[in-house]
């Protein structure tokens, strides 16, 4: 059963991560009315970067597809850590109204951490 419910959040995840991903190569979703001055501000801010937006945008789809099938799942949490961290900070910071679905993402990676430990500790082990 364990394995089922990690299966379908790591897949829901994943679909939401592909989903923001490949909408900072297409901007198909609409920008809300009710965005706070401060998040457009830092939007526009890391619009003027040119790059970063394709980087992060190509790191979501990446580490969303490998959450997705159970061989890549470790692999693909740690991929995806550094930008849900990025997210987590802005919305600490400047829209505190995204908390809620930050949170639950963030469990689910931690879950995917913890159940896959014994393959990260070659990487911290002398």
């Amino acid at each position: 059963m364990k394995k089922k419910i990690m299966f379908v959040l790591c897949l829901l995840a994943g679909l939401m991560f592909i989903n923001a991903g490949l909408d900072k190569f297409f901007h198909y979703m609409p920008v809300p009315k009710e965005m706070p001055e401060k998040m457009l501000t830092a939007m526009k801010a890391l619009m003027v970067i040119g790059w970063l937006m394709p980087l992060v945008g190509t790191i979501e789809i990446l580490g969303g597809a490998l959450l997705i099938f159970n061989k890549t799942r470790a692999l693909g949490a740690i991929v995806i850590l550094p930008v849900l961290t990025g997210i987590l900070l802005t919305n600490i910071n400047v829209a505190p109204s995204g908390l809620p679905i930050v949170g639950v993402l963030i469990a689910i990676i931690l879950w995917v951490i913890i159940d896959n430990r014994e393959k990260y500790l070659p990487m911290i082990k002398e």
